[in-house]
């Protein structure tokens, strides 16, 4: 074989002839398919066109896993028709290529494989994956407002058939390696301990790919059209086209071209320099921002121990748990505690498919009533109700009983940590580790620095942060902090607008068509009204709570957990009529208070500066992340 000089591939060739291109991408930390690591696997086909190897597998040096996929920094430079036809083209052809060998390839899928990196998987002729928690595979585009473009919306449904697929790439969700080879994408699934046997044995089998059912067979051949208008019609009801035009798009090249987008050279345009998509990838890189905060520091807690088993505390206890840490509960009596145990037993069961996995996660969580925990946890998390004079005894006491290296945290959402802080002996080591409502879906949580706060401390918080799989966002102690503080005045306008006659369902449905997740008025029955009358009091500086608001809570109507707010729960679902036509500007009103406040917080130096404000709205509220955030979105 000729001597290659590659920056980013390395060849280790057996004595059965077998080849192994090693991808291991110069001075990352992951694989992404940048330029030239595709020009470099092009110059490799050429190598292998001349030597006819027996058989190749391409697998990842990097221990972070096999590729995360395109080098998104690229898609930053699209601004061109002309640019965004050459990168599609560039993937396309090269993995038709390499799916077109005459000699056997494998791809060894261990840790990630999303993306570009998925689609290289499935140009090769057989896929064996590693059984391990950090395997996950999924063609995730369209969370950046794109779409698979380099063979994955073809070979994805000829692989697993098409409503498998399409559920996969129009939500942009990964699976498991027990998944993977459940469904077909993968040939088999192996412990990490014979990966390299199996795969040498499986590339040489001669093999073919379990085919398809019958009925994956018709769906996805005679029956696409039906299979396309079903798909469309359950998108339809989870994303607008004029706020997500990828999913629809996927749709449409699936359907009408086989998965090949240069078919429609006008459609990668449309997408990829799309609003959307500028913002999208916008929204992707101000995550990647987050989690740098949570790489400060080496701090590493292996227990936790919370107070108060509420919705809140109980929750932020289950996530811990479920993440991997042992947890202790504590509240007054084992009967305020129960609840919290039977909703993490159901988190568990959701998110852990295998049962002892689940049954292990429940118990890493111990209820402690006597507050035994407390003296051996290396994060101790105050999440009692929003009284000063209680958490200032509890806080007192928790000082006392704990180790001098553990994180003393408190979950307030709107008093001020220097208040707080007051009855403690050592007032820097208190920090707040604010999660919000519900813990298991929202991944942004707010550490607070104060200004009697301890430096280390805080990048340890945020380690914790990181740790727990969430996002950590810095950010100054005031009222309400920035999540609460710019909701808070959005809902208060949203209930002015109730009490000028709109319909609740009429408000909601504005805000939904602008692109929330939720509608405000929804919002506030999910918070609780009286919850929304203290953060109106405290954060909003309001001169009058909105007469609604008043004569709900004098009712006792407050919102989801009494069963009736501004609406009627039933099974946790509100029960909402039909909404009236939509006032002409009512939604730019009802987010214009939420504009002004965030743009105020960052004046005001309460977030880091616009970017970090973007970021934690959209993953503390859900706002729009089609708009790049609120104050991208006031500039237009």
């Amino acid at each position: 074989m000729t001597e290659l000089n590659l920056k980013n591939w390395r060849l280790e060739n057996d004595e059965q002839g077998i080849i192994t291109a090693i991808l291991d991408k110069a001075g990352e930390n992951a694989n992404t398919l940048s330029k030239e690591i595709m020009d470099e696997l092009a110059i490799l086909l050429d190598e292998f066109d001349k030597t006819q190897p027996k058989a190749v597998i391409f697998r990842s040096g990097k221990s972070a896993g096999f590729i995360a996929g395109a080098d998104i920094n690229e898609f930053t430079k699209l601004d061109s028709k002309e640019k965004g036809i050459e990168i599609i083209s560039r993937g396309w052809n090269l993995f038709n290529r390499l799916g077109d060998v005459k000699y056997p390839t494998l791809a060894l899928v261990r840790g990630h494989c999303l993306g570009g990196g998925l689609e290289l998987a499935l140009a090769c002729k057989y896929l064996l994956v590693v059984d391990e928690p950090s395997t996950k595979m999924g063609l995730p585009e369209v969370m950046l407002g794109i779409f698979p473009g380099w063979g994955g919306m073809k070979r994805l449904p000829e692989r697993i058939g098409a409503p498998q697929a399409l559920d996969m790439m129009l939500s942009g969700k990964t699976i498991d390696a027990k998944k993977a080879k459940k469904l077909g994408l993968a040939d088999d699934c192996v412990p990490p301990r014979v990966m390299e046997m199996a795969a040498k044995q499986l590339v040489l089998s001669g093999d073919h790919h379990k085919k398809l059912g019958l009925v994956s067979q018709v769906l996805s051949g005679p029956l696409k059209t039906v299979t396309a208008k079903k798909a469309r019609e359950e998108l339809v009801k989870k994303a607008r086209p004029e706020h997500y035009p990828a999913p629809y798009a996927i749709l449409d090249i699936w359907e009408k071209h086989d998965g090949n987008a240069l078919a429609d050279p006008n459609l990668i345009d449309n997408i990829i320099n799309s609003k959307t998509a500028r913002n999208l990838v916008r929204v992707f890189f101000l995550q990647e921002r987050l989690k740098k905060f949570g790489s400060q520091s080496d701090f590493k807690a292996s227990h936790v121990h919370v107070v108060g088993a509420g919705i809140m505390g109980g929750d932020i206890a289950a996530w811990c748990a479920l993440r991997g840490l042992k947890v202790t509960l504590q509240d007054t009596s084992v009967d305020r505690i129960a609840p919290a145990i039977g909703r993490a037993k159901k988190l568990f069961d959701r998110r852990i498919k295998d049962p002892l996995l689940a049954r292990d996660a429940f118990d890493r969580l111990v209820p402690d009533v006597a507050g035994d925990g407390v003296k051996d946890a290396d994060v101790v998390i105050e999440a009692i109700f929003e009284n000063l004079d209680a958490k200032h005894s509890l806080l007192s006491s928790l000082e006392k009983k704990m180790k001098a290296s553990a994180i003393l945290a408190t979950n307030t959402s709107s008093l001020k940590l220097e208040d707080l802080a007051i009855v403690l002996k050592n007032p820097a080591r208190l920090v707040g580790i604010h999660f919000f409502n519900p813990v298991a879906q929202m991944p942004l949580v707010e550490v607070i620095n104060a200004e009697i706060s301890d430096e280390k401390t805080v990048k340890k918080a945020l380690s914790f942060v990181k740790q727990i799989d969430k996002l950590p966002l810095p950010v100054k102690s005031a009222p309400g902090f920035l999540v609460n503080a710019v909701l808070t005045p959005y809902m208060l306008e949203a209930m002015r607008a109730v009490d000028e006659g709109i319909s609740p369902e009429t408000v909601d449905e504005a805000m939904l068509a602008f692109g929330m997740p939720i509608g405000p008025i929804e919002l506030v029955d999910t918070v609780g009204l009286d919850i929304a009358m203290a953060a109106g009091s405290q954060i909003a500086d309001a001169d009058e709570a909105p007469k609604c608001l008043l004569e709900k809570i004098e009712k006792g109507n407050l919102g989801k957990k009494t069963g009736s707010g501004f609406y009627n729960w039933v099974d946790g679902k509100a029960q909402k009529g039909k909404a009236g036509e939509i006032p002409a500007g009512l939604a730019e009103r009802l987010i214009a208070p939420l504009l002004q406040r965030t743009q105020k917080l960052v004046d005001e130096g309460i977030v880091g500066d616009a970017d970090l404000a973007d970021a934690g709205v959209i993953f503390g509220t859900g706002f729009a992340p089609f708009t790049g955030g609120p104050l991208n979105y006031s500039i237009g």
